[in-house]
């Protein structure tokens, strides 16, 4: 029988903890869906850091992850996300710090050399700058990539394309060419309609305004209500009736196939004769 999995260690006492080790480093604390998330100063972030290693109660040894987030509306646009794990207690915490395209963040690679590769990947990203980071080079795109593109203002398409060029024998970048022109969806529901028109549709009839349709004339009805009783006076003069039984060969017995005698159609062969 496979152990259960260990239960990580509940958030009861972390917050007070944590703004009794961090003091006016500590902007903001809160327990949201199960997990304690503090925000702290830019400039203090290693100091931050250090105090949730080694502070008894708290002892988050590990980096676990590094994220950014991107809010355009914000001053600040960039979230820096710093997942830490406690061993000792078998507990995990976010720290997070704020930032915009030109201030750098202190970088934590002197308290964990891993760090070195996940903020070059935020950097890579999102464009946020380490300072203190000596190898903040690009990790995930390619040499002189334009921009960086996990930011919510990076064209969806992006700027170049990369192909192998059999002409030169080497890979070439080229602008984006695009087999149609891209189209940004509005994801309105379908019955709803959108309010403008698109490309192609400005030909169409347009569609009824809302409410009841306008109600037929009376010479359009008595159109409509005689039309299906000339339909079946017109079927009937064409339709073919038999007046008696005699007509049919109703009880006969085995009319049209008597013994001697040949059958009414011709084709078919009479008793005791093969076909010919």
């Amino acid at each position: 029988m496979r152990a259960p999995a260990p239960r990580y260690a509940a958030n009861d006492g972390v917050i007070e903890a944590a703004k009794a080790a961090l003091g006016g480093m500590l902007v903001e604390a809160k327990d949201a869906v199960g997990e304690v998330s503090l925000t702290v100063v830019r400039e203090k972030l290693c100091d931050a850091m250090i105090a949730l290693r080694d502070t008894p109660g708290l002892e988050y040894q590990q980096l676990s992850e590094i994220a950014g987030v991107d809010y355009p509306q914000r001053a600040e646009r960039f979230d820096v996300v710093y997942q830490l794990l406690s061993f000792t207690r078998n507990h995990r915490i976010r720290v997070r710090v704020t930032t915009d395209e030109e201030k750098p963040v202190p970088s934590v690679t002197g308290i964990w050399p891993v760090a070195g590769w996940l903020e070059r990947e935020t950097y890579d990203m999102y464009g946020v700058l380490f300072e203190g980071n000596d190898d903040l080079r690009r990790i995930l795109t390619d040499y002189g990539f334009q921009g960086h593109p996990l930011r919510k203002d990076f064209p969806m398409t992006g700027y170049v394309e990369v192909r192998y060029s059999e002409e030169a024998k080497r890979v070439v970048y080229e602008p984006v060419s695009l087999a149609q022109d891209f189209r940004n969806f509005d994801f309105m529901s379908p019955w709803e309609g959108a309010k403008y028109v698109l490309p192609g549709d400005e030909k169409a009839p347009q569609p009824e305004a809302k409410g009841a349709p306008t109600p037929a004339t009376a010479a359009q009805g008595a159109k409509a209500d005689s039309a299906p009783a000339a339909s079946q006076a017109a079927q009937g003069k064409d339709t073919k009736t038999s007046e008696n039984t005699a007509q049919t060969g109703a009880g006969q017995p085995h009319p049209g196939n008597q013994p001697g005698e040949k059958p009414k159609d011709p084709d078919v062969p009479a008793k005791g004769e093969g076909q010919k």
